[in-house]
């Protein structure tokens, strides 16, 4: 899995990680949702990944994800923020996934 991260996206996730304090991860978030096949994207701020994160390159960041939700995303997608709505967004060739993506931490 590959994510690039827009320059508005970098921009506003640069400050949040500078330190080397805390780590990306793109969670398949399913609280309330009954269903793991109705989960939505997140991107969330940890401080350690868990057992079951993998890491993963990415442009400018590398991030964590959870193998076994893997199959829900494509190969390639982009991450950006829209400062006006200040929000992000993730995207791929094929779709787009949210123009919502929380960002957890």
């Amino acid at each position: 899995m590959h994510l690039a991260f827009s320059d508005s996206a970098a921009k506003r996730l640069a400050p949040l990680l500078k330190d080397g304090g805390k780590h990306l991860k793109l969670l398949h978030d399913t609280e309330g949702c009954g269903c793991v096949v109705s989960g939505v994207p997140a991107l969330q701020l940890i401080d350690e990944p868990s057992v079951d994160d993998r890491l993963a390159q990415g442009e400018p960041f590398s991030f964590y994800y959870e193998p076994r939700h893997e199959v829900y995303y494509e190969p390639s997608m982009r991450i950006d923020f829209h400062a006006d709505k200040q929000a992000f967004s993730l995207k791929s060739d094929s779709q787009i996934y949210t123009l919502h993506l929380r960002l957890i931490g």
